[in-house]
């Protein structure tokens, strides 16, 4: 039986970023995951923003939100239109020049974060967000969605950065990891986003409407 209660994310209710890859991977968990995610959002009336794809695990998420009634926005850049297909469906598409700009459209729309198994764009896009957030640049929830443990090797990465002195222990708390998305989006719901900024003053980024 679904569990269709709410999910209270204590006021986020603005869009959720979602990172994940252009291929499903060969373990039928990842889509089945990615597919329950995207309805879950849809059925708590959280506007889902991702890249923008039609294929892989990117397709199934935006699909399953779609199918629940949910909203969607993709970002997806011009030089991958010979590569990867845009989807048609979405309830709203944006063009952009490059992944440089991809990625920071995705961030200032959204006001959390949540990564799939995906290959090195999705690492790259949670390294980048996760650095903004060390630096202060954002207050925002990250969550890792570790189905199958597939980002264990990444959180033992990020422990042995701080037991090597390349991190502050902080750093560790603003990454939430959960292995299944009821219980990732209760931990989002619960996160006071820290900081983490070893610079200075933090600063809050300004999210446009979607």
């Amino acid at each position: 039986m679904t569990d269709r209660t709410r999910v209270s994310l204590d006021g986020l209710d603005g869009p959720m970023c979602v990172f994940c890859g252009s291929g499903c991977g060969r373990n039928p968990a990842y889509a089945a995951s990615a597919a329950k995610l995207g309805g879950l959002l849809a059925e708590q009336e959280i506007t889902l923003v991702y890249g923008g794809g039609s294929v892989g695990l990117m397709g199934t998420l935006a699909d399953a939100a779609l199918a629940a009634g949910g909203r969607v926005v993709g970002i997806f850049p011009r030089p991958l239109e010979n590569v990867e297909v845009p989807h048609e469906g979405l309830t709203e598409l944006y063009l952009v020049d490059s992944m440089h700009e991809r990625k920071a459209l995705m961030a200032d729309f959204a006001e959390a974060f949540i990564a799939l198994p995906g290959g090195f764009g999705t690492l790259d896009e949670i390294c980048e967000i996760l650095t903004w957030a060390q630096l202060g640049m954002h207050q925002k929830p990250i969550g890792l969605l570790n189905i199958d443990r597939y980002f264990d090797p990444l959180l033992a990465l990020v422990e042995r950065s701080i037991a090597d002195g390349f991190a502050d222990p902080v750093h560790r708390h603003l990454l939430i990891d959960a292995t299944e998305p009821h219980g990732l989006l209760r931990k989002i719901s619960r996160r006071q986003a820290v900081t983490g900024n070893r610079y200075g003053g933090s600063t809050q980024s300004s999210t446009p409407s979607i």
